[in-house]
């Protein structure tokens, strides 16, 4: 990829009046979207709009086709075996807490552990919390090298046994950037029986998923995170695990048949899709993912491991700035977390806001990492594969100025 993006012309937002110049390094939070995910879902609301699933006339029948290639599409997407293996959610969040009510609840017993790693976002803890409390299970923790940021195969080894009843594991962490080793951590897993849930929210947007290789049984997504809309996401089950548990939620559309006393659920997925469904969003999450294939996710991952090392690189040669976790950007997925010496983060955020330059500062939703490793607020810069090495030297250059700015001189 060119040292000027050629990708920038493809979202509407940075050609807005408002925005030109600015440098959009807070993708880890949210990414843009394309214009083609926008138009896809203004296409639908256009043209296909009407509630799907059981509707008779023709512009039901065509949104529900559009809402169901859409779950095709996102199933190509993860290397799902079928369609039905994909439930569309609000989000990685509502996928996660969809596991821990229908699976952990119903399995869990007194004196069973869930491992998790101390890099987990709280949408992949605090379910598991709410399940050990409710059925008597314990927490796990795995725990990373400080320095590397990297899970080591003997403390997954000696926490990962015959207790194990759910190992709950990021393949990318949104703090350190760091992959963790999912494949073999779900065949140690699977060597005691026990279930892989992984929080694929930042993997997904940069690297080439297959969840059957990689050996997941659940594998959540947010489309915001790869150029889709917000507001929808889909979480990936193996379908005799699907088959197997009850619904999360229960209303409309998740059903066969209601008695006064009862009722019998609809084949899977709609048991676990209750309600009228966000069409449109899963139209657009669609479109996105199609988009970022027709980029290629080798390229953008070679882009991203390329730029996140350049990064690093200008950001080590500069005094008073401290990076966390493993100095090697190209093994971070594009997230650059660091602090500088005598200066809040949200004052790096603020201060570089003033420049057009757009960041997150505080704990990132993972407080018992920052506590881990004895920094509860850091700074981040995430980068995608619209951004560009001009952007990255203006920021950096900018970051070396910040201690003067706010009074130390140097």
């Amino acid at each position: 990829m060119s040292e000027q993006n050629e990708y920038k012309k493809d979202f509407p937002i940075f050609s807005a009046e408002k925005n030109l110049g600015i440098v959009y390094f807070d993708n880890a939070a949210t990414t843009q979207r394309p214009q083609c995910v926008l138009d896809a879902m203004d296409e639908f609301y256009k043209i296909d709009n009407a509630n799907p699933m059981r509707g008779l006339y023709d512009l039901s029948v065509r949104a529900t086709a559009a809402y169901e290639d859409a779950r095709a599409t996102i199933a190509r997407f993860l290397g799902a075996a079928q369609s039905a293996e994909i439930i569309f959610t609000r989000n990685a969040t509502e996928a996660l807490n969809l596991v821990a009510y229908s699976y952990a609840l119903e399995n869990l017993h007194e004196g069973d552990e869930i491992a998790l790693s101390i890099m987990e976002h709280h949408s992949n803890i605090l379910p598991w919390q709410m399940a050990a409390q409710k059925t008597g299970a314990k927490l796990v923790w795995l725990e990373c090298e400080k320095d590397s940021g990297e899970i080591p195969q003997s403390e997954y080894e000696a926490k990962i046994g015959e207790k194990t009843k759910i190992v709950a594991i990021s393949q990318v962490s949104n703090v350190l950037g760091t992959e963790n080793p999912v494949k073999e951590i779900a065949e140690r897993a699977h060597k005691f029986g026990a279930i892989v849930v992984v929080d694929g929210a930042q993997s997904a947007p940069h690297k080439k998923i297959d969840v059957q290789k990689m050996g997941a049984d659940f594998f959540a997504i947010s489309g915001h995170k790869f150029c889709g809309p917000t507001g929808c996401g889909a979480l990936y089950a193996r379908r005799e695990l699907l088959e197997a548990m009850p619904p999360f939620l229960r209303g409309g559309e998740m059903i066969e048949y209601v008695t006064r006393t009862g009722a019998t659920w609809a084949e899977v997925p709609a048991k676990f899709e209750a309600g009228t469904v966000n069409a449109a969003g899963a139209v657009g999450m669609a479109a996105a993912a199609k988009y970022i294939e027709k980029i290629g996710l080798e390229k953008i991952a070679e882009h991203d491991a390329s730029l996140g090392k350049l990064l690093t690189q200008k950001m080590l040669e500069i005094p008073h700035v401290n990076i966390i976790g493993n100095k090697d950007g190209s093994k971070r997925c594009g997230i650059v977390t660091f602090t500088i010496d005598g200066v809040h983060p949200h004052d790096i955020a603020t201060i570089l806001d003033t420049e057009k330059i757009a960041i997150r500062a505080g704990h990132h939703c993972a407080q018992p990492l920052g506590e881990f490793l004895g920094v509860q607020s850091t700074a981040r810069a995430s980068l995608y594969f619209y951004n560009d090495e001009r952007e990255v030297g203006f920021f950096c250059e900018k970051i070396k100025n910040i201690r003067k700015w706010m009074g130390y001189g140097n």
